[in-house]
């Protein structure tokens, strides 16, 4: 893991939230969500414009030290689960602020210029500051699964599941997932899978697939063998107006090397100082306690990229690896909810 990461700085954002107070929310309810990718948002004109979804979170932030959530899981291993229920059960409906932020195309192109980020680059997310985040709704859960097998353990999301109006991006790690998560689900649950009464669309979808497990839904058999487009049996046609318009790839916008001249160090080392004293110090403690048996070159490889984003984030893991090589690292902490202003967005698909 950490030879992986030390080889790879683009890393070095999500590490930093991994292994800060936000690593370990106490459950589901004090934690953002975050689409993570660039998706795009397209009009009825055909205008699109880029877009990120964020979903802050209105119970506040809590999170656990390494030694709470060992307590934790000491007892069960379905705590988040567990809260997350009982809240429910109480009437305690869990709420989150559903934000967005818009880039246009120009806008795009003028940022990535002049900051060196690529706005479909996974691992760097657009400031605040440079595309404000506005509120267009509130998700909130209100019921329990009457049931979990049903309705939890065969539901299945994917990034590929969109409506008109909602488009993707150039987003390399998106692309991959637009095909791989819809080739999990058939793996995992069978191949009508979309079928199932909790993945099922609300409105009517025509398509091609035919037959195969699970195929317990109307086979169109007034049409048997119109399994192909074009045909002359009045099968599902292309509908032209939920196309995506013509995809404007200037510059690097469709092929960009994240390891060729990219900026790596500037957005966590800005997540690094908007951290209380305390916060680093669980920081520093969190990772030295991840490295003490990696081999001494990959230590040295990774503090040297710390150090490039701040030179006390890279002093901070070294003293606390000092420290805990020598069992004398005593950095304690309680339950953190003094979360920082938000710069980072984390990378957990919802």
């Amino acid at each position: 893991m950490w030879d992986f990461w030390s080889l790879s700085p683009e890393s070095l954002h999500q590490v930093t939230i991994l292994m800060s107070d936000r690593g370990l929310p106490i459950s589901v309810r004090h934690v953002n969500g975050y689409g993570s990718h660039t998706y795009s948002l397209i009009s009825a004109s055909g205008e699109r414009v880029w877009v990120k979804f964020h979903f802050k979170t209105q119970q506040g932030h809590e999170y656990w030290t390494n030694a709470q959530a060992s307590e934790v899981v000491g007892r069960t291993r379905e705590s988040t689960q567990e809260d997350l229920y009982e809240a429910i059960e109480r009437g305690e409906y869990p709420k989150w602020r559903m934000q967005v932020q818009i880039m246009t195309d120009a806008q795009g192109q003028a940022w990535s210029e002049r900051t060196g980020w690529n706005p479909f680059d996974l691992t760097k997310v657009w400031p605040h500051g440079d595309f404000p985040v506005m509120d267009i709704g509130t998700l909130e859960l209100h019921r329990n699964p009457d049931n979990y097998f049903a309705e939890i353990e065969q539901a299945a999301f994917a990034p590929s599941n969109i409506v008109p109006g909602i488009g993707f991006s150039p987003d390399k790690m998106l692309q991959a997932r637009v095909f791989s998560y819809a080739d999990a689900h058939r793996y995992r649950l069978g191949t009508h899978y979309e079928a199932l009464p909790v993945n099922a669309p609300r409105c009517p979808v025509h398509h091609y697939h035919k037959d195969g497990p699970m195929r317990f839904f109307d086979n169109n058999a007034k049409n048997p063998d119109a399994y192909y487009e074009p045909n002359s049996f009045n099968g599902p046609k292309e509908d032209k107006r939920y196309a995506e318009p013509a995809l404007p790839l200037h510059g690097d916008a469709d092929r960009y090397d994240h390891r060729n001249g990219n900026d790596d160090f500037t957005q966590p080392g800005n997540l690094f100082r908007l951290f209380t004293p305390a916060q680093k110090q669980r920081l520093f403690s969190n990772i030295a306690a991840a490295m003490q048996r990696v081999p001494e070159e990959i230590q040295r490889r990774q503090i040297a990229l710390f150090a490039e984003c701040d030179a006390a984030y890279g002093a901070g893991v070294a003293n606390a690896l000092k420290r805990a090589a020598a069992g004398d690292d005593r950095i304690k902490g309680t339950s953190a909810t003094d979360e920082p202003e938000e710069t980072s967005a984390s990378a957990a698909s919802p």
